[in-house]
């Protein structure tokens, strides 16, 4: 049997444009698998890492996050999967540094506990909005002990349950999401609903439904004026316990509004998808931090939760893909168009 030839979207240095050329077929180590790569998403992290080089541990590089394909190796101690398999996964190249952990290739090194199998009715290209933004959801909702996020940077540690498969009811908790139509507020949005959480979404006002499907029980404008007031108002009158605010977009702009959020309900968790706010900001009782995306926390969801929500239909495949183009050729242009900015999508590129 022939032995298939890999080609990656290598990296060669920070700031330039990537270079479509032959990789080293990667194998399969203990507790890991290789996949197949038939689609490849493109997360804003990716555009940071090309940029400027964060998080790139050696050169030439091949990153990325997301993957959807079928197994084509199992490494040793592995059960759940076998070769032929369909599945999603999360590559830890962020923090692993090797080259064959990246998701930009057609095939890639995953560990199995960052995998799932993808049900047969739900595309490649559908599954692999999921895997990044579902890990760093988990990351937000259910860490118990603040950890490091990079040096001088806590992470959050909201301590939430994990989802459940069941229909719940109300845990009495309410989580503000800022920027409920992202990629990562939209998918939280779903495992904090799933957790029984009461979740409040701020979104663009052509993204409320949008945010609505995801879970959200009360959607704000982020252009209202008198925003701050309005959720806190909502957080009062739902009543219970409020957990604090997951903020997904993260800018001065919308860090101005946590703080005002925040101080008005005399504190709470503040988890962001960037560097929090220097503590001498923050109002009194804040725990704030920013979620690092890469945790063994995720395990039991990936293991036991991802493949039957997504067959039952609690975790649904959202935001909706965007199909760049088909090749590796086609993921320069996907950055490109990520910088740019998208709403309520996740860009993907099918192999």
């Amino acid at each position: 049997m022939s032995i298939p030839k890999n080609q990656a979207a290598w990296l060669n240095k920070a700031g330039s444009p990537l270079q479509v050329g032959d990789a080293p077929l990667p194998t399969a180590g203990p507790g890991e698998i290789v996949v197949k790569n038939a689609a490849i998403a493109i997360n804003p992290l990716d555009c940071h890492m090309q940029d400027a080089g964060v998080f790139v541990q050696q050169w030439p590089a091949i990153f990325g996050c997301d993957i959807a394909g079928e197994v084509y190796e199992v490494g040793k101690d592995v059960e759940r999967f076998k070769k032929g398999n369909r599945v999603i996964g999360h590559t830890i190249n962020l923090t692993s540094g090797r080259p064959q952990d990246g998701a930009f290739a057609l095939y890639t090194v995953v560990p199995a506990n960052k995998a799932a199998i993808l049900p047969d009715e739900i595309s490649f290209t559908d599954g692999v909005v999921l895997p990044l933004v579902l890990e760093a959801a988990v990351c937000a909702l259910s860490l118990k002990e603040p950890g490091v996020a990079m040096p001088g940077v806590a992470t959050p540690a909201l301590g939430l349950p994990y989802p459940s498969l069941q229909d719940l009811p109300s845990s009495g908790k309410t989580l503000v999401i800022y920027g409920g139509s992202s990629s990562v507020g939209s998918v939280t949005t779903q495992l904090a609903t799933a957790a029984g959480i009461h979740v409040i979404a701020i979104a663009g006002t052509h993204n409320f439904e949008f945010s609505k499907r995801c879970g959200a029980a009360q959607v704000f404008d982020r252009n209202d004026t008198s925003l701050a007031d309005k959720v806190s108002d909502a957080v009062r009158k739902n009543g219970g316990e409020f957990v604090g605010i997951f903020d997904a977009i993260a800018t001065p702009e919308t860090y101005a509004h946590d703080i005002t959020i925040l101080g008005q309900l005399g504190g709470g968790h503040l988890a962001c998808v960037h560097p929090p706010p220097p503590a001498t900001d923050l109002p009194a009782n804040v725990n704030a931090g920013m979620i690092f995306a890469v945790n063994d926390v995720a395990a039991p969801v990936w293991e036991e939760w991802v493949t039957p929500a997504l067959q039952s239909g609690k975790l649904q495949c959202l935001p909706p893909p965007c199909v760049v183009g088909k090749g590796l050729e086609h993921i320069q242009t996907a950055l490109e168009k990520s910088k740019a900015g998208v709403s309520a999508m996740k860009l993907v590129v099918e192999l």
